[in-house]
């Protein structure tokens, strides 16, 4: 039993609202603890200063009255024996001692109520400061004694005054018991409520769990709707919101990904077999087979490419993905890749040319992943530019970045397929088969040799006027 209990415990400790309510209880029985503590100790020495107030203005009329009108017996007794007798609360006393501490004058019952001896030598040698003492009947005193003048003369009488104090110690006494009870109380009802607090404020909290619990593979649409959440959760709502999108639509890239890379797969791999599968349903002659073979080869290369590909965007997507860089002056690197397609263009009948400025542009570069950029990208302005028309290598300089252009005088592409034409194997024409179509990756590969060097590509097209791909890439990044 105590062990499910222990472990009951432990589980509890380990949550949000235990710790919540704990501190919450803990800092508000500090905070009452702090405040209460502190008005008692107020409280006291605003008696206190109170009470030896009125005994240092007692002492001061009648030494005053000793010195200014020591003959004026009659008011000095009305002082010493009959005005403590008209108060209810805070009795006093006062003793009228000579200079051989004969009495004087005494305040009715002070004999009874105090040892006149104790309070000889509770004031003894301490003129003008106060003490405490016990008196006969158990109650509390304050005491003072002070040296008086009487007129011109060269007596010095003693005043001793004594005040009843055991109506603030009774004060004080309740205020003790009140601040037991407020302590009490306190522990009472701050974990309860500071419990209803804890659950109140982690709802937002528990509705973001609930909602991570629905997501899974199958179910990425769960979203957290933030209304009413305070600041900072909502902000955290809209992060996981954030976040949820961003999974949602690599998830959906994914799945496309998976069904465009079976079907690019597939279709090689189905001519493949079939033409296997042909030639060896009969015997047949050996140019035949060359025939088959010849094809079977073409479509392995297709295959082989398609996988090279892949293989590429993998690498690239990856964190540890690095780049070699060297100074490349671009306007050269332009003019080789220019010399290696103008065989092809000139069989196709498009004009292949640069323009270049007068200063050369060089930047730090990896060579061999720009050259495949900017091929990629003449191979696809080859493949939509008709004979009779012209593409156009470019390069500039600008204060924050190196540019690069190709641009045809083909085609162009659909207003409405401009924003995925960097998606993997997404063709403009989908009626485009693989023998006349490439594989769908060209730009994909583009944009991820951008973004391994820290910049973009853009693109603008108009149906029948051609189309402009600028790369553009951070000096920042290029230096």
């Amino acid at each position: 039993m105590f062990w499910k209990l222990r472990h009951s415990f432990g589980q509890a400790s380990r949550s949000l609202a235990f710790r919540l309510t704990a501190w919450y209880a803990l800092g508000g029985l500090a905070l009452v603890v702090l405040s209460t503590t502190s008005l008692y100790f107020v409280l006291v020495a605003e008696l206190k200063k109170s009470t030896d107030l009125f005994l240092a203005d007692k002492l001061n009329v009648v030494r005053t009255m000793l010195r200014e009108r020591p003959d004026d017996s009659d008011g000095l007794r009305e002082e010493i024996e009959l005005e403590s007798a008209a108060r209810r609360y805070q009795q006093f006393y006062i003793r009228l001692l000579d200079d051989r501490n004969v009495p004087l004058l005494t305040t009715p019952g002070m004999a009874e109520r105090l040892d006149l001896k104790q309070l000889a030598a509770q004031t003894q040698n301490r003129p003008g400061r106060t003490a405490s003492m016990k008196g006969t009947n158990g109650g509390l005193f304050l005491v003072m004694s002070a040296p008086a003048t009487v007129g011109d003369s060269a007596q010095t009488d003693t005043v001793q005054i004594a005040i009843d104090i055991s109506q603030q110690e009774a004060l004080l006494a309740r205020y003790r018991s009140g601040f037991w009870l407020i302590l009490l109380g306190t522990l009472a009802i701050f974990p309860v409520v500071g419990y209803r607090i804890a659950r109140r404020g982690i709802r937002p909290v528990e509705e973001v769990a609930t909602t991570a619990r629905h997501i899974s593979s199958t179910n990425m649409r769960e979203r957290i709707h933030p209304e009413g959440y305070p600041s900072e959760l909502a902000s955290l709502a809209a992060t996981f919101n954030k976040m949820l999108d961003g999974l949602e639509g690599s998830f959906e890239r994914i799945s496309r990904f998976s069904a465009d890379i079976a079907h690019d797969l597939r279709t090689p791999v189905n001519n493949i077999r079939g033409e296997a599968e042909v030639a060896l349903a009969r015997t047949r002659t050996v140019d035949e087979y060359r025939e088959v073979l010849g094809s079977c080869l073409e479509e392995a290369v297709r295959l082989s490419d398609l996988i090279g590909d892949l293989l590429f965007l993998a690498r690239a997507e990856s964190p540890i993905a690095r780049l070699h860089r060297e100074s490349i002056d671009v306007g050269e690197l332009l003019t080789g890749i220019r010399e290696y397609y103008e065989a092809p263009a000139t069989e196709q009948g498009v004009s292949l040319s640069t323009a270049l400025p007068n200063v050369p542009v060089t930047a730090q570069l990896d060579r061999t992943l720009l050259q495949r950029a900017v091929g990629n990208l003449v191979s696809n302005a080859l493949a939509h530019t008709p004979p009779g028309k012209s593409i156009l290598l470019g390069a500039s300089a600008e204060p924050a970045a190196v540019c690069i252009e190709v641009s045809d005088s083909g085609m162009g592409i659909p207003p409405e397929a401009l924003p995925r034409v960097f998606d993997r194997f997404f063709r403009v024409d989908e009626s485009r088969s693989q023998d006349s179509g490439g594989t769908g990756l060209g730009l994909s590969i583009v944009r991820s040799i951008m973004q391994l060097h820290g910049g973009e590509v853009e693109i603008a097209s108009r149906i029948g006027e051609g189309t402009r791909v600028t790369l553009r890439i951070p000096l920042s990044h290029a230096a």
